[in-house]
């Protein structure tokens, strides 16, 4: 959303000190979904080459005599490099002294979900961090042709059990692993009293200690890990199903900020002079990168919208 109007005390904002700003990233890991999924690796400001196995040893029987059998685990590497993830608000000088109603926390929170949803975002469908334009990741969960529509399979047939069981037999016959699932928010009523052939719950919760409803919520799936949140289904596609170790991500830091009484930043499509106006800029900056090896050890769930008439 573009700025029209500096924050100001009538507006409830408030200020975030930069040293606030790891727990903040901490607090985006635990919203994020796919963060969630997906294993972190260690990632410097020139990026990371990550080994990953693209063939198996094997072993023959030998006869007596015979030469032994030579074999060797066949390995590429794929890179991945940092892209850079920003977000800026304008602040009046006396919002920044008050911070009315502890609104710090508020600000905290927001960036946290929108840094969150962004990542997501782009790791999924390839999308900006408002859902608009195009991510910076070479290769996304999306591009996967495997496909399962759910709610399609009649009672009779297994219901929903059997459409995730469908799934996981279009990963399991192509030779992949299903790991977990990662899923948005729409599916939770679907599969809720949703039991398999032999009266077993298909989900179950993991309950946490947070009542905010803000982070990613764990569960198991067809006894995978399975985590839920906010904007990770897009259009029909309601959730992902796979193999996460054939991913991964990484960020450099935390999430910095830089804060300045004399910036020129755009407010209303119209430059503004920080100093001029005595305002403070806030610019919070992080740097992440991912990676998918193979984006085939993937389905997508998809849900039909309903159209309205």
């Amino acid at each position: 959303m573009a700025i029209n109007a500096p924050t100001t005390l009538s507006k409830f904002s408030g200020f975030l000190n930069p040293e606030q700003s790891a727990p903040i990233f901490a607090d985006a890991a635990k919203q994020s979904v796919f963060q969630q999924l997906i294993r972190r690796v260690p990632l410097g400001i020139n990026g990371q080459a990550i080994p990953v196995t693209t063939g198996k040893p094997t072993a023959k029987w030998t006869a007596e005599g015979e030469k032994k059998h030579g074999t060797e685990t066949a390995l590429e590497l794929l890179h991945i490099k940092p892209q850079k993830l920003t977000a800026f608000g304008v602040l009046s000088a006396e919002t920044v002294r008050a911070n009315p109603g502890n609104v710090s926390q508020e600000l905290r929170t927001g960036i946290s979900s929108a840094f969150a949803t962004a990542f997501d975002l782009a790791v999924a469908y390839n999308l900006g961090g408002d859902g608009t334009g195009t991510g910076p990741f070479d290769n996304y969960l999306a591009e996967t042709t495997k496909s399962v529509e759910i709610g399609t399979a009649t009672q009779a047939d297994g219901g929903i059990h059997a459409d995730f069981t469908e799934a996981l037999s279009l990963l399991v016959n192509d030779r992949k692993k299903l790991t977990g699932w990662g899923l948005d928010d729409k599916v939770e009523p679907l599969i809720w009293g949703a039991v398999d052939g032999n009266g077993r719950p298909l989900y179950t919760d993991l309950p946490t200690d947070d009542t905010s409803g803000t982070l990613a919520r764990p569960g198991r799936l067809l006894n995978r890990p399975s985590f839920m949140g906010e904007d990770v289904g897009n259009g029909s596609i309601v959730g992902f199903g796979g193999n996460f170790q054939k991913a991964a991500w990484g960020a450099v830091g935390g999430i910095n900020f830089r804060v300045s009484t004399e910036a020129t930043v755009t407010i209303n499509g119209q430059l503004v002079s920080a100093f001029e106006n005595n305002l403070v800029v806030v610019l919070a900056e992080a740097e992440y990168g991912f990676v998918v090896a193979d984006t085939e050890a993937f389905v997508k769930i998809t849900d039909t919208p309903v159209v309205e008439g």
